[in-house]
């Protein structure tokens, strides 16, 4: 099956005071980028994030969080004063200019860097290993939900390659009208050019109009999108991450339908060719949410 490159999913967890929950989103992206935001004391927490999720996924950008709650007990935050020490100091050393548009560093600014306020259970082991324990619990629930989705865009995908097929086959019908009309249209431009009473030979008008019946036979773009549309059905039923094959298909779709237009001799066939287009660029719309 495909995947889609969409997906929501959610795990919670627990161990004695402490509760917390994973959430990872998944959207549309070129390559796979992912974006892991969790509490500093949990011991590597986006470095395992990254290199379980290379493993699951190969493209999409992917956000994970984790929050953590404690107790009022567990959670009562201390001042690491080593670290606020050090800031301290570093900063002494520090010489300004006396216009200098800086106001001298006061205590609650110094609270809020990182590392100077900590969770009071912060060096607990529980709560710095046991999260990270659900990592593929979280990764097996968004990859199931974006194989859902990949179920249901598979379905719109097939739906709208049958549009580009019963418009294929009408081309094909229009397209052998084509040679008749241009003779038609090309013995009445030279009557009005040079009148009714020429004797214009049967024959002249056969050989021109076959001419540029070949310049404008588009037998070739018909077959190759009827070949385009077996190519993308068997690529999305042997599933797997298929979306940048599927991108370049689009483009080699939208060549046979631009030259298709662009050969049309008939109103009807070029209006046809525009429908092409429409649905081709529905079909690369829905493409770019496959893995």
């Amino acid at each position: 099956m495909i995947s889609s490159m969409t997906g929501f999913a959610r795990v919670e967890g627990h161990s004695g005071d402490v509760s917390w929950a994973w959430e990872a989103r998944s959207v549309n992206g070129r390559s796979l980028d992912v974006r892991v935001r969790a509490p500093s004391f949990v011991d590597q927490a986006e470095r395992k994030t990254r290199e379980a999720l290379v493993k699951y996924f190969k493209r999409g950008t992917i956000q994970v969080a984790l929050s953590i709650e404690q107790t009022e007990s567990v959670s009562r935050p201390n001042i690491n004063f080593d670290v606020l020490s050090g800031l301290i100091s570093d900063l002494s050393k520090v010489e300004l200019p006396e216009q200098a548009p800086i106001e001298p560093a006061r205590l609650d600014g110094l609270l809020q860097i990182r590392g100077v306020l900590q969770t009071g259970n912060s060096d607990n082991e529980t709560i710095r290993t046991a999260p990270l324990t659900d990592i593929p619990a979280l990764l097996d629930s968004l990859a199931k939900a974006r194989v859902e989705e990949g179920i249901r865009l598979a379905a719109v995908l097939d739906e709208i390659l049958t549009t580009i097929l019963e418009l294929v086959h009408q081309a094909k019908s229009l397209a052998l009208q084509q040679p008749e009309r241009m003779a038609n249209r090309y013995k009445e431009a030279i009557t009005n050019l040079i009148g009714e009473t020429a004797n214009i030979p049967e024959e002249r008008i056969i050989q021109e109009a076959a001419t540029l019946a070949i310049k404008v036979d588009v037998t070739e773009e018909l077959d190759r999108l009827t070949a385009h549309v077996a190519q993308a059905r068997e690529m999305i039923s042997s599933g797997g991450a298929i979306g940048r094959r599927l991108d370049f298909l689009c483009q080699e779709f939208n060549r046979e339908a631009n030259t298709l237009g662009s050969k049309s001799a008939d109103l009807s066939l070029t209006r046809l060719a525009m429908d092409l287009k429409t649905a081709i660029d529905a079909f690369r719309e829905q493409a770019q949410n496959v893995e």
